[in-house]
């Protein structure tokens, strides 16, 4: 219709970050934690076949861990706000009146005047109240709420790919300087996945990937000085 307003469609990537920090945590832990203990393996001069066995070992404990870690986190936090959401359900039913203000004093607080204030927590709460409160109040929101299955899912198999990179290096390249082949392609995988998470979450790309490449550089010399120590005791 010629001079009507089109609508604005807006794209955030706060509706990401469940997932998104799920599967750069998992991927970041595959790499530092397989390719650390690959290096550390390697610096005790163990042979190759130990050393892919160990990763490979690795892997799959570590993607089991993240998801069963992932899942009784987030399902933790899915039982909150189960429960702070049922404890708010009782009050509207019990006491609206109270709940009205109290949602009326929360707009006053971001500004609008108390009179618009009243009328928009009456408005909301005629719509839905339940979900006013548990925006406002609470801040929980259909963007941020906790999802464990999905968490977990992701968790496993951003480790798994995250591993798989380290572990394939071991594989292909044999003799002294597989610690070395190793620990640089490593570095080079996080400053990737550091980027990439930046990208896809909308902030500072040389930021992100630097802090991912400096822990993981010292996760992988730590644990070589480990494997090395050891070694040299043994």
């Amino acid at each position: 219709m010629k001079g009507a307003a089109r609508r604005h469609i807006e794209s955030h990537r706060i509706s990401r970050i469940g997932w998104l920090r799920a599967a750069v945590l998992g991927a970041n832990d595959g790499i530092v934690s397989t390719a650390s203990l690959i290096v550390g393996v390697a610096a005790a001069h163990a042979s190759h076949g130990s050393i892919v066995v160990t990763g490979v070992a690795g892997l799959a404990a570590g993607a089991m861990s993240m998801a069963a870690g992932e899942y009784v986190s987030v399902h933790s936090q899915a039982d909150t706000e189960k429960a702070d959401l049922a404890r708010e359900r009782t009050e509207l039913d019990e006491n609206p009146v109270a709940e009205l203000h109290e949602l009326t004093a929360i707009y006053v607080g971001r500004g609008l005047p108390h009179p618009l204030a009243g009328q928009v927590a009456r408005a909301l709460m005629v719509h839905d109240a339940l979900g006013a409160h548990a925006r406002d109040e609470l801040g929980i929101s259909e963007a941020l709420s906790a999802r464990p299955l999905q968490a977990a899912m992701a968790s496993a198999a951003s480790f798994t790919v995250g591993a798989a990179l380290p572990l394939g290096v071991a594989w292909i390249v044999d003799g002294p300087g597989l610690a070395t082949w190793v620990a640089a392609l490593s570095i080079v995988f996080l400053g990737a996945l550091g980027a990439l998470a930046a990208r896809t979450g909308g902030s500072r790309v040389l930021p992100a990937a630097g802090r991912v490449t400096l822990w993981g550089a010292l996760a992988m010399a730590v644990t070589a000085g480990a494997g090395a120590l050891f070694s040299s005791v043994a």
